[in-house]
């Protein structure tokens, strides 16, 4: 199997075999990421997907879940997409999830009927990264994403019955916006109400925009506490019957778990770090790469 570049997958997706379907990201602008500044966006040709699929089969007796990389693999024309479905449910019969990572614009670019077409195919969910639902957030950061395009995007990958995984991040409107950051974000999740959430906490990526904007004083890095009662904020506004994967490594509190079972808990977690760590209000929240 041929890999082109670095290579990512959500943390999730840790046991599924990852086939390389598009290289890069078609916007790769977002001030936070450096994910795939080495290479260019590109569909690879079909004929080498279906090798690098062919030689998966040889080398694993078992597939239960395959994950379709690189970055926005939803870009691709549908056409494509449905071949490259189709020969992974033919060499993998066994297989009982088969996911990719899309953007929001990328479920817009598409009809509800191709939308469905893809998910009859097979694909069973999409990750997708919202980032923050406050709209200037979003322009900060260069994501070429309005809120009312990340509302549309939902809405069709809903109707077109495909599940997807929402990723945010805490503290992604640094120290001056962390409160409208997390408002807009709950708000638009509320709205939107997607299958499966995955917060995580800001990271600053080497060599991004964001990185020279915090050496620069441009960007105030957030408090500990404010990501705490990010999440906390979140927490208890949330009305929606999702599940919660709040277990990434950068994390204060991880957790995870379905959110209307798990909220008391959750809440009860956060509370007495807040309680126990009052020095989080000077701090600076430390994490790393992802």
């Amino acid at each position: 199997m041929q890999y082109e570049g670095k290579v990512y997958r959500p943390w999730p997706e840790a046991r599924s075999i990852l086939i390389q379907t598009t290289l890069g990201c078609s916007i790769n602008t977002c001030t936070f990421c450096s994910m795939f500044d080495d290479k260019r966006f590109k569909v690879r040709d079909i004929e080498d997907v279906f090798k690098d699929i062919e030689q998966a089969r040889h080398i694993y007796p078992f597939v239960d879940s395959i994950f379709l990389i690189d970055g926005n693999v939803m870009a691709a024309r549908t056409d494509y997409l449905i071949k490259i479905l189709d020969k992974l449910r033919h060499t993998f019969p066994e297989a009982t999830k088969i996911s990719m990572y899309s953007g929001l614009n990328d479920f817009r670019r598409k009809t509800v009927s191709e939308l469905k077409e893809i998910k009859d195919a097979g694909l069973d969910m999409c990750y997708s990264g919202l980032e923050s639902g406050d709209p200037l957030v979003l322009e900060n950061i260069k994501k070429r994403m309005t809120r009312e395009h990340a509302i549309e995007g939902m809405a069709r990958a809903k109707e077109a019955g495909i599940e997807t995984l929402l990723s945010f991040i805490f503290g992604l409107g640094g120290r001056e916006r962390s409160r409208e950051h997390i408002e807009a974000t709950t708000d638009i999740l509320n709205i939107t109400k997607p299958e499966q959430i995955a917060p995580m906490a800001l990271a600053i990526q080497p060599g991004t925009v964001m990185e020279q904007e915090v050496q620069r004083g441009e960007f105030l890095m957030p408090t500990q506490m404010q990501v705490l009662e990010e999440e906390k904020y979140l927490l208890e506004n949330l009305n929606i019957d999702t599940f919660y994967w709040g277990d990434h490594g950068n994390n204060l509190v991880p957790q995870k778990g379905f959110l209307l079972d798990s909220r008391e808990e959750f809440l009860g977690n956060l509370n007495r770090v807040i309680k126990a760590n009052p020095m989080a209000k000077e701090n600076i929240i430390q994490t790393f790469s992802w």
